[in-house]
C-alpha cells in the first residue's frame, strides 16, 4: 500500500481536529471572518507601527517637540554611541526591507499551498514574527536591525498572501455575494490596526526611546497570534495540494494565468514604487516642514496615521457613495477601478515636488500640504491596492489562490526594490546625483506614462474568474468575478 498523499495526511490530521476542509453552505457571514479579521488589525498594528518608525530611526532624524534631536533613540554603534545613516541609504535600506517582506510571500505561498496549508504556515511564521520584534526591541545597532528585518521580513512576508487568500477561502457560491464587503472590512481592519500605531509608536519614540517602541509592536503580534489561533476551529482549512502547486504553476493553464496577470501586475511595480514612498521620502520631507497644524506639533512619522484615517473614512464613503455615484454613468470595472487610481498617484506625487520645490527654495510650507497629497493617495490606495486583491483572487484558479496572492505581492516588492536601487544610485561619495525635487519628478513621470499605457492593456485584458466551491456544491467551483457583486 502506498504512503497517503499530502492531501490525504492534512485531511486525516483535519478530522482527528475537527476542521472543516470546505466552507460551509449559509447566506450568512463566515464563523471564521472576526477571527481572521480582529488578528489581521492586531498584525498591521504591529507592522506599520515598527514601519512608521524605521526610516527615521535608520536616519537618525529623532526630534522632541520642540524640534530638538535625540540621537541616542536612533541607530546606534556597538559601543552605543548614535550611528545614523545617511537619508538616501535609509531610505534605500527601508525599501529593501520592504521588497524581502514581500518577496518571502512567494515562500508562504508554496509552503502553504503544496505543504502545510494556510493555517500551520500562518502559525509558525507568525512565531518567527515575534522574534523579529524581540531582536528590534533588544538591539538598537546595525546587528540588531539586520536580525529583527530579516526576521520581519520572513514572518511578515510568508502569512501575507496565506492570510488574504484564507479571507476567500471561507466563502462558497451561497454567500459569495458578502465577498466584495468582507475584502473591504478586512482592508478596514488594517488601517484601523495601522492608525493607532502610526500615530502612537512615534510618540513612544521620542518619550521613551527605541526599546519600548519596538516592544509594543512585537506584543501586538503575540496577540494577533493567539487570536488566529483561538478560530483555528471556525476557520475553513482547504488542504494543500501537494507538488501540483508547482507543477500546476508551470502547466499550459498555469502559465497562461500568470502570463496575464503579470501583464497588469508589471504596471503595479510603477504604483508601489511611488505609493511606498509615503513611509519614507515623504517622512524625511514632513521633517523639513512647518509641523504645527491645528494647534498641534506633528512628529514626522505620525503623519503616516493621516493615511490609515483616511482609509477608515474612505471605505465606506466610495463603497456606499462614490462606486454607485460613477456607476450610473459607466460600469466600474476592476480594471478602470486601479486605472483612475494610477491617475491619482500622479497626482499625490506632482503636490509632493512641488512642496519639494517650496524647500529647495527655502520656503517652509506647512505640514497641511502633505495632508492634501495624502488625501489624493488614499484615493489611489482605496481604487488599486483593494480592487487589486480581489481581482488577483478572481483571477486565480482554485490550487493557486496563495501563488496568485503572492505574485501580486511580488510587485509590491519589485516597486520597493526600484525605489532602493534608485536611492543608492542617487547618492556617489555622500552627494546626491539629482535634487530631491527632480527625484520626485522622475517618479511621477514614471507613474503617468504607465498609466497612459495601462489603459490600452486593461482594454485588451480577457477576464476570466476562477469560482470557488462549497460543502454542497461538486469541486469545479466557486468564487465569482468581483465586479458583478
Amino acid at each position: 500500500m502506498s504512503a497517503p498523499s499530502i492531501p490525504e495526511k492534512f485531511a486525516q490530521s483535519a478530522a482527528r481536529h475537527g476542521y472543516a476542509t470546505a466552507p460551509v453552505k449559509t447566506p450568512r457571514l463566515p464563523p471564521g471572518i472576526p477571527y481572521i479579521v480582529v488578528s489581521e488589525a492586531a498584525e498591521r498594528f504591529s507592522f506599520y507601527g515598527m514601519n512608521a518608525i524605521l526610516t527615521a530611526f535608520m536616519a537618525g532624524q529623532v526630534f522632541d517637540d520642540q524640534n530638538r534631536p535625540l540621537p541616542h533613540f536612533g541607530l546606534l554603534d556597538s559601543h552605543g554611541s548614535p550611528a545614523p545613516m545617511s537619508d538616501s541609504h535609509a531610505t534605500a535600506a527601508y525599501h529593501l526591507f520592504v521588497f524581502g517582506a514581500y518577496f518571502m510571500s512567494f515562500l508562504g505561498a508554496i509552503v502553504s499551498d503544496s505543504f502545510f496549508g494556510k493555517f500551520r504556515t500562518v502559525m509558525v511564521l507568525s512565531i518567527v514574527y515575534c522574534f523579529g520584534h524581540l531582536a528590534l526591541a533588544l538591539d538598537s545597532t546595525r546587528l540588531g536591525l539586520f536580525i529583527g528585518l530579516a526576521l520581519i521580513a520572513l514572518g511578515a512576508g510568508g502569512i501575507k498572501p496565506c492570510v488574504s487568500s484564507n479571507v476567500g477561502d471561507q466563502f462558497g457560491e451561497s454567500n459569495q455575494h458578502l465577498m466584495s464587503r468582507v475584502f473591504g472590512w478586512f482592508y478596514f481592519a488594517i488601517n484601523f490596526g495601522a492608525v493607532f500605531s502610526q500615530y502612537w509608536i512615534p510618540d513612544l519614540l521620542v518619550n521613551y526611546g527605541p526599546h519600548l517602541a519596538f516592544a509594543v509592536p512585537g506584543i501586538l503580534m503575540l496577540i494577533a497570534t493567539v487570536i488566529f489561533w483561538s478560530g483555528r476551529r471556525k476557520f475553513v482549512h482547504l488542504p494543500p495540494s501537494g507538488q501540483s502547486v508547482l507543477t500546476g504553476a508551470f502547466s499550459p493553464t498555469g502559465r497562461s494565468v500568470v502570463g496575464r496577470l503579470a501583464g497588469i501586475y508589471v504596471f503595479f511595480i510603477i504604483y508601489w514604487a511611488l505609493y511606498y514612498q509615503s513611509s519614507s521620502t515623504w517622512v524625511l520631507q514632513a521633517g523639513r516642514m512647518n509641523l504645527r497644524w491645528l494647534g498641534h506639533d506633528w512628529i514626522p512619522s505620525q503623519v503616516q496615521c493621516v493615511n490609515s484615517v483616511l482609509i477608515l473614512v474612505f471605505i465606506p464613503l466610495f463603497t456606499y457613495a462614490i462606486y454607485p455615484a460613477i456607476n450610473r454613468f459607466f460600469k466600474l470595472t476592476p480594471l478602470r477601478k486601479i486605472s483612475i487610481g494610477f491617475f491619482l498617484m500622479v497626482a499625490a506625487f506632482l503636490i509632493a515636488a512641488w512642496v519639494e520645490q517650496q524647500l529647495e527654495d527655502r520656503s517652509r510650507p506647512n505640514i497641511l500640504w502633505q495632508f492634501v497629497a495624502y488625501v489624493f493617495l488614499t484615493a489611489s490606495e482605496i481604487m488599486v491596492s483593494i480592487t487589486g486583491l480581489e481581482f488577483s483572487y478572481a483571477q486565480a484558479p482554485r490550487k493557486m489562490k496563495s501563488f496568485v496572492m503572492a505574485l501580486f505581492f511580488c510587485s509590491v516588492a519589485l516597486g520597493n526594490l526600484l525605489d532602493s536601487a534608485v536611492n543608492e544610485l542617487n547618492e556617489q561619495d555622500g552627494r546626491l546625483v539629482f535634487s530631491y525635487f527632480n527625484y520626485y519628478l522622475f517618479f511621477t513621470a514614471l507613474m503617468l506614462g504607465a498609466s497612459v499605457l495601462f489603459i490600452f492593456v486593461a482594454r485588451n485584458f480577457k477576464s476570466q474568474p476562477v469560482p470557488q466551491e462549497d460543502s454542497s456544491t461538486s469541486p469545479a467551483r466557486g468564487y465569482p468575478d468581483p465586479s458583478s457583486s
